[in-house]
């Protein structure tokens, strides 16, 4: 009873301080972009490893202040934390993932997209393994038939917390790599789109 009555005041409680941590460190980075490929406009798949998440949605906003964007996001308490946090980012959270709410949150991704959002998704949520690809991103990328603007970025100096993604918390004033790639891969098998998306993806990650 006492961790239900928890979890319920954490998920109101939490998410904001997470927020204003997240902007209140961001605006102490020194930020140098290296623009792989040029920001394009519209719809597209934004992916980014888990362990990216504290940057990744900022970076994003920056280029995309006003595209309409849903997240895919797990349906644990962890999730729902994300969820709520990125909603003061203006994403709308898609609740489901390959282990739990597939069918369900293929369906809601598709009809957001159908209705022009562009989708945010890290392929190796919720659980990992650590710069794994799943099925349901490269799935969902074929059948969107959009761009994949992919975001990497690392630190000159950061936490590395315990975990199973080894989630990054870049040190504050300390300077960021960011790296925007545009990926495509319209027409590939999936097995063959995996593999090259991983490797594109892990050029600029932090290994």
């Amino acid at each position: 009873m006492l961790k239900k009555i928890s979890r319920k005041v954490g998920v109101i409680v939490i998410p904001p301080i997470i927020f204003v941590t997240m902007k209140l460190l961001w605006f102490t980075y020194r930020k140098k972009y290296h623009y792989i490929d040029a920001p394009i406009e519209g719809q597209c798949m934004a992916v980014t490893w888990h362990s990216e998440l504290l940057i990744s949605p900022q970076v994003y906003r920056k280029f995309r202040k006003y595209q309409n964007t849903s997240a895919i996001i797990a349906q644990h308490y962890d999730g729902e934390l994300i969820a709520r946090t990125f909603s003061f980012l203006n994403i709308i959270p898609l609740r489901g993932s390959s282990r739990r709410g597939a069918k369900s949150v293929l369906i809601a991704a598709i009809k957001a997209l159908k209705e022009g959002s562009s989708i945010m998704i890290t392929p190796d949520g919720p659980k990992g393994p650590r710069y794994s690809m799943s099925d349901g991103a490269v799935s969902l990328a074929l059948r969107s038939n959009l761009p994949l603007m992919v975001v990497n970025y690392k630190p000159s100096s950061y936490w590395m917390l315990n975990s199973w993604d080894r989630f990054i918390i870049p040190k504050p004033f300390s300077t960021l790599e960011i790296y925007h790639q545009i990926i495509d891969i319209s027409g590939m098998e999936k097995e063959k789109a995996k593999k090259y998306l991983t490797e594109k993806m892990l050029l600029y990650a932090l290994t």
